[in-house]
């Protein structure tokens, strides 16, 4: 056996080479980070006494730590789930070693369809699967409180950012884009997919935070329950262009329109239908106590923070930009971020380290490259 330390949590897991779905008991260390900004989140909730769902929950360590951290008032009871049986026996080991009270928790060994169908309302229900989402989500949304929260992992980034268009059509139903951007594209496709899923039921899902990192994307949406917000949401759906000729961007809600460059009347590639609106909820940014954060997440809300005052969907990489209007020597992207500052919002993002969001176009930003 192996014991582990993350958070507050200590668990014991068997001893591994590699990680796979094949593990006998799942735990993936490089998912700390996600483990850690659901922390953050669920602590940033105003309501108290949730009714929380964990239909992949492996190990255990997300529930835990959540049982452990959190005020003793956040949480009335986590229904803790999943198919293996060998996971379980090391859950309930886990959750033993940990002095977890038994009234916390309730521990359930199916399917997560099932477990989430045969269950009632949750106040947050999170969905952390290996790989690509959508078998859980119908399930999920359905048992959704009408004011309750849904955490969603995607790993299957390559379909997400377009290694595999087709696998993106089908999964999610729109076309991804490979180009600097392609993650914060994926992220509104995922986001897209689910707000359709909703719809179905009447609930709108209004994305409160949402990032991506490394090899996954991670989107958390509030639920209303209204027929009329559904519809809206829905109404935020388009497409997202680009030029490689000139590096234009530009947001469409009808693609047919839109297949010209106006600026050089060169062809646009899209991606699309995607989600067209904020990626996080602003005022719930400002309740996230971005000092409990371990250095990485405080990193990761501190450049989200100023990226999410930007309305704009895409962004600007800065070596790219030199390469195609002939600048010489780049500039420092501070520098570009200070000089556009003057007209425009600007910022970094947490999407790559080399591009800009802004609400410039590239005209104004390659005549500040030029000057700075």
């Amino acid at each position: 056996m192996k014991s582990i330390d993350e958070g507050k949590a200590k668990i014991i897991i068997p001893k591994y080479d590699k990680i796979t779905t094949k593990m006998p008991v799942f735990y993936n260390p490089a998912m700390k980070l996600n483990r850690d900004i659901s922390v953050l989140v669920l602590d940033s909730i105003e309501e108290n006494n949730l009714l929380i769902a964990d239909p992949l929950a492996g190990s255990g360590i997300r529930s835990i730590r959540f049982l452990l951290e959190l005020d003793k008032n956040k949480i009335k009871k986590i229904y803790i789930n999943d198919y293996s049986k060998n996971a379980i026996r090391y859950l309930k080991k886990n959750v033993s070693l940990n002095k977890i009270k038994k009234n916390k928790v309730m521990v359930s060994n199916k399917d997560a369809n099932i477990f989430l169908l045969e269950s009632f309302g949750f106040d947050y229900i999170d969905i952390d699967p290996f790989g690509y989402p959508g078998r859980f989500w119908d399930s999920a949304i359905k048992r959704m409180s009408k004011r309750g929260i849904l955490a969603v992992t995607a790993t299957d980034t390559s379909a997400l950012c377009g290694s595999s268009s087709n696998a993106c059509l089908r999964k999610y139903g729109a076309k991804p884009l490979r180009n600097e951007c392609m993650h914060e594209l994926g992220i509104r496709i995922l986001i897209k997919a689910l707000q359709t899923a909703g719809a179905k039921y009447e609930k709108a899902l209004i994305p409160i935070f949402s990032y991506s990192k490394e090899h996954y994307m991670r989107v958390f949406l509030k639920c209303e329950k209204s027929k009329k917000s559904a519809g809206d949401v829905l109404k935020n759906h388009g497409y997202f262009l680009c030029c490689q000729m000139c590096l234009s961007h530009a947001v469409t809600k009808d693609i047919f329109n839109s297949n010209i460059c106006p600026k050089c009347k060169a062809k646009l590639d899209y991606a699309g239908p995607l989600w067209l609106g904020q990626l996080c909820d602003i005022n719930f940014l400002k309740k996230i106590n971005i000092n409990k954060a371990p250095y990485e997440a405080y990193k990761l809300l501190e450049i989200i923070n100023e990226e999410a005052q930007i309305n704009a969907v895409g962004f600007y990489e800065i070596n790219k930009i030199c390469e195609k209007y002939k600048i010489k020597n780049c500039p420092k992207i501070n520098s570009i971020i200070t000089g556009l500052r003057k007209k425009h919002r600007a910022s970094r993002t947490h999407f790559s380290n080399i591009c800009i969001k802004t609400e410039a176009d590239i005209g104004e930003i390659v005549k500040v490259m030029r000057k700075v």
